[in-house]
């Protein structure tokens, strides 16, 4: 799998310099997921969990309420391969430059409590039409990757005239996961996870972007309780001290709706920091 190639990062001003630092530099839901997907692939890999126990299986979760199929599917990047090591990465640098970068305003100001729904939405999705397009399309029932795409698919959309780059060609944002799907298919690798995770990430635009402006009505609402937890706009961890969770609320940014034209500088694989924004 091909991968974007980090730009100047400036000497590195503002990058974290370990890795605690880096992960705690993350924000909020990539945080949460990117560690769960370290600690579920690590489980498995080392022989704590067996494969079969974080499957996506309905039948296990109905007659034996194992509830927690509903997630680890997500969670579960594969064994221990190269390819791996370099899908954590790309699903680190999706998620944070989307999450980041100002996701799609359903609510809340384009902050972290729409991308929490914009994940929800996407994992409902990808659960409800798997058994239509499992056997269809050969899926396997571990859907880390169709995430992945699916949030690129979504910040292409979200940013389309940002420039990015895949082993140092440009490309503007819009192109960037047929790109990556064509190179795929070019190396021989398995792609029809990649088509499921666009296929549900163009539902999302669709309904959150194109209805609303051809037909003035919002399909897609952040429930209130992720706006209670999260506050409008980029969550803040609480202070040291500061007991409790709290949330930053509009103070933390103001709402990007302005970058819907996409007119950053976005650098796939930079480091901590994104680079050439307005």
């Amino acid at each position: 799998m091909p991968i974007a190639q980090p730009g100047n990062n400036q000497g590195g001003v503002g990058v974290p310099q370990g890795p605690d630092q880096w992960f705690r530099a993350l924000p909020i839901i990539t945080q949460y997921w990117f560690g769960a997907t370290m600690l579920v692939t690590l489980s498995v890999n080392f022989g704590i969990l067996s494969g079969y126990q974080i499957l996506w299986d309905w039948e296990s979760i109905k007659s034996r309420f194992e509830l927690w199929r509903i997630l680890t599917p997500f969670c579960y990047a594969g064994p221990f391969e190269f390819s791996t090591l370099i899908g954590c990465y790309m699903q680190v640098q999706f998620s944070k430059q989307y999450e980041a970068g100002g996701p799609f305003n359903t609510g809340a100001g384009g902050g972290t409590a729409d991308y929490a729904f914009c994940m929800i939405f996407g994992t409902l999705m990808m659960l409800i039409s798997y058994p239509f397009l499992g056997g269809l399309l050969g899926l396997p029932p571990v859907f880390c990757r169709n995430m992945s795409y699916y949030v690129l698919y979504i910040w292409s959309k979200r940013n389309p005239t940002a420039n990015a780059n895949i082993w140092g060609f440009p490309i503007q944002a819009i192109y960037l996961p047929f790109a990556y799907l064509a190179m795929t298919v070019f190396m021989g690798s398995s792609y029809m996870d990649m088509l499921h995770g666009i296929a549900i990430g163009h539902l999302y635009y669709f309904m959150v972007d194109v209805i609303p402006v051809v037909y003035g009505r919002d399909i897609l609402k952040t429930p209130m309780f992720l706006i209670d937890y999260f506050g409008v706009g980029e969550y803040r961890p609480p202070a040291a001290g500061g007991g409790g969770f709290q949330a930053a609320g509009g103070a933390a940014r103001a709402p990007p709706a302005a970058r819907a034209g996409g007119g950053g500088g976005h650098t796939w694989g930079s480091g901590g920091q994104r680079l050439g924004t307005q």
